[in-house]
């Protein structure tokens, strides 16, 4: 086995991404156990693995103190990914966001720290929040906006999780590793709470006008679910990486009007775009972030991390998990 850690609870795991690290971890010739509330994830995303040897399924929540500590006990390290994500869900239901992440995290890292099991937080990079040097660097003062836009209490609460981690790396000498993700993307995505080119996938596949929030002036760098799970499993292996936080994601900037052209061009649709002002899609207090560019030299430094998938495989990836979804 080329992996270091035999034993690996994965939080979140039937999550889109979760669900997409448990199956490398498996086939990096891990056992996995995920351990998921299925609140936002699905056991349809671990279809491909549900009957492999040497996996298994915790139906929990990370908040279930008992079920996160028993699970820990099996487990040699653990991948975090437990959270309240997507900008909808943040903005809808600000209360669970900020529970689940502040007091889902204390509670994996309180386990952990009791046997010095090694961690790893994925992280974001809405905790840049509203930065405007890009590309962004891991070293960056972080600018939040104000408490009552109901946009921050995920970054706030997700960078909270980070000084956590690091104090227990610091105090308590527990390996922990923080990977900032950026716009990870690829089947298995849902376009529920907002991820846009899954949103964008499926209007054009229907037909629909693709819904462009704003302008569309504003910028993305997105990341194939591959990419990510590539670097999550690379920090992790990498002692080097401990007590460090790390930017993983893609290159290429691009605006979201930009997204949406190519979207309908590879989805071969006749859809056209609209455009829906924030305050309609959300509400009046709503807040986005202009631009969110990853500098990615201190990943590569580490584990030569370079992204490998472009946008156009991406999309191509999208649009082909929408189309066999459609045809059951």
């Amino acid at each position: 086995m080329s992996y270091p850690y035999r034993n690996i609870l994965v939080t979140g795991g039937a999550g889109f991404i979760g669900s997409h690290l448990v199956e490398r971890l498996l086939a990096e010739g891990c056992r996995v156990e995920a351990l998921d509330d299925l609140s936002t994830g699905s056991v349809s995303n671990l279809e491909p693995v549900q009957d492999r040897e040497g996996f298994r399924l915790t139906v929990a929540s990370v908040l279930d103190d008992q079920a996160v500590a028993v699970a820990v006990d099996r487990a040699d390290a653990v991948f975090h990914l437990a959270a309240a994500v997507g900008v909808r869900l943040i903005v809808e239901n600000p209360v669970r966001t900020i529970e689940t992440n502040l007091s889902g995290t204390e509670t994996v890292l309180r386990h952990a720290g009791k046997k010095g099991k090694p961690v790893l937080l994925a992280s974001t990079s809405e905790v840049y929040g509203k930065q405007d040097s890009v590309p962004f660097t891991e070293e960056d003062d972080l600018v939040l906006g104000a408490s009552r836009r109901p946009r921050w209490a995920y970054a706030c609460s997700k960078l909270m999780d980070e000084f956590l981690a690091l104090a227990h790396y610091r105090e308590n000498k527990l390996p922990v590793v923080i990977a900032r993700l950026f716009n990870t993307v690829g089947p298995r995505q849902t376009g529920t709470y907002g991820m846009v080119i899954p949103r964008f996938a499926g209007q054009a596949l229907s037909g629909e006008p693709l819904t462009v929030y704003g302008d569309g002036s504003q910028t993305r760098t997105f990341c194939h679910v591959a990419d990510a799970v590539e670097a999550l499993t690379g920090l992790m292996a990498t002692p080097a990486a401990h007590g460090k936080v790390f930017n993983a994601g893609g290159d290429g900037e691009v605006s979201i009007l930009e997204v949406a052209r190519q979207v309908i061009e590879a989805a071969g649709s006749k859809s056209t775009i609209e455009f829906v002002p924030f305050e309609t899609a959300y509400d009046e207090e709503f807040e986005d972030m202009e631009r969110r560019v990853p500098c990615l030299r201190k990943i590569e430094d580490v584990i030569s991390y370079r992204p490998r998938r472009d946008l156009r495989r991406i999309i191509e990836d999208v649009l082909a998990w929408e189309r066999a979804c459609r045809s059951g």
